[in-house]
């Protein structure tokens, strides 16, 4: 007998292959494993001295250098072998309920990987109002699409945002293998220094989306009621929670992981460490976006917002939590005081 599977590259998955490798070679029972997630793995893009990227730029460019298609993009024939498979029977086995899961009501979307969206997903994926992108993540997540075809769908494209975007997933893949303690850890030790204020209260207020801030509000409501967030929404929140409230990214990166339907822990943990600056090509921790002004940039007719916030405009909206500049400051203040310990 053999057991074949696929590389998974987050801590506790590379921990459980190795003890379920142990197990099977007590038994005599060979285990084989493949890299199919993703077209670049591990250490097969790294700087010439064998050191991993830590900045995405570099990485994509040396992505792409090795990158060719007769190699990467290879089609294998599966379906003579597939009589050598076990045939799916009903084994004793514990049931998703017999785990704790129960069916959710929330549906996963469809993905779109038109010709159309590719092209122009530069120009319309900022705006959560349109839903320019592609709702690929979950689809990606749980391998019920081949990264390969989706690659060779981009390369399609003369415009490289959509595949640009691909590479970030391995980008921050390969990070979480090379540094497996940035699950609880910052990349950036000194930023563990941080004293998060950690407001149960206000915690409470961000993840119910009532903080006073429209987009923040309604990027929260919309994680809560479709298990989705837009891409250039979460960034906003994420930094709210750091920033404004300064609030662990710990915290806001746990509940996403409970949320989200496209949860990847490599992406989940490298963009709220992006948000919080301690991460790899983080923004510079005084970079903090301006809650209103982003609206004027992403949602100027406010048609997202009131998608998700009915009630924006009458009193039963709340005020705003926090003064703006005044959180800024604090922001500031406290960051400062901790990174120049």
């Amino acid at each position: 007998a053999e057991v074949y599977t696929n590389h998974d590259y987050e801590p506790y998955a590379t921990k459980r292959d190795g003890e379920i490798r142990d197990f099977l070679e007590d038994k005599d029972i060979a285990f084989h494993t493949f890299k199919d997630q993703v077209i670049f793995e591990k250490d097969e893009v790294v700087k010439d001295d064998g050191d991993p990227y830590v900045v995405y730029t570099p990485y994509m460019k040396t992505w792409k250098s090795n990158f060719n298609t007769s190699d990467h993009l290879k089609i294998y024939y599966t379906n003579s072998y597939l009589g050598n498979l076990v045939e799916h029977s009903r084994l004793p086995n514990l049931s998703l309920g017999d785990m704790g899961f129960k069916k959710s009501g929330i549906q996963v979307p469809d993905y779109d990987v038109t010709p159309t969206l590719i092209d122009q997903y530069e120009d319309t994926r900022n705006y959560p109002a349109k839903d320019g992108t592609s709702h690929l993540g979950p689809h990606l997540r749980f391998g019920t699409v081949s990264v390969r075809k989706m690659v060779k769908k981009a390369l399609d494209s003369k415009n490289e945002t959509f595949l640009n975007e691909l590479i970030w997933r391995e980008f921050f893949m390969q990070i979480l293998w090379h540094f497996p303690h940035t699950t609880t850890d910052a990349f950036k030790k000194k930023y563990d220094r941080i004293q998060w204020r950690n407001n149960e209260a206000e915690f409470e207020k961000w993840k119910t989306g009532n903080t006073g801030f429209e987009l923040v509000d309604a990027g929260m409501r919309q994680l809560n009621k479709t298990g989705y967030m837009h891409n250039r929404v979460r960034m906003l929140v994420s930094g709210f929670l750091c920033k404004h409230l300064l609030i662990d990214w710990r915290w806001g990166e746990a509940y996403f992981a409970e949320k989200l339907l496209d949860y990847e822990m490599s992406s989940n943990v490298g963009n709220w460490q992006w948000a919080a600056g301690s991460g790899v090509d983080a923004a510079p921790y005084f970079r903090i976006f301006n809650p209103m002004t982003q609206v004027d940039k992403f949602d100027k007719q406010r048609a997202y917002i009131k998608a998700y916030v009915p009630e924006v405009d009458t009193d039963d909206y709340p005020e705003k939590m926090v003064d703006h500049k005044e959180a800024r400051e604090r922001c500031l203040a406290t960051y400062k005081k901790a990174l120049n310990q």
